[in-house]
């Protein structure tokens, strides 16, 4: 059984015990977060997709972290005119272990 959910402007297909990381969520390692913007629910052969979203279905998930990602550096150059500007950034992310898909 899997299910694909829209969470921080992003969609991701996941299945029961799954971990990922998603853009950061309020709340403390421990904490149940319900996704009820499920875009699609399969379990075995059934395929139910949302208009857009599945009527009633929804995937529950316990933060297991609140934690930043990989450094990027974002350096911007223009030739032969001395412009040169650097700088970086690091997103914040919760890791989530996915718990329960239900319709």
């Amino acid at each position: 059984m899997y299910a694909v959910i829209q969470t921080g402007g992003k969609q991701h297909r996941v299945s029961e015990g799954d971990v990922l990381a998603v853009e950061k969520i309020e709340g403390q390692k421990g904490d149940a977060v319900v996704f009820s913007e499920v875009l699609l629910v399969s379990k075995d052969e059934d395929l139910r997709i949302g208009q857009p979203f599945v009527e009633g279905a929804k995937v529950v998930g316990e933060i297991m972290a609140q934690e930043k990602g990989p450094k990027l550096i974002v350096f911007k150059m223009k030739r032969r005119k001395g412009f040169r500007k650097k700088t970086g950034h690091r997103q914040l992310l919760t890791r989530m272990k996915i718990k329960e898909i239900s319709l």
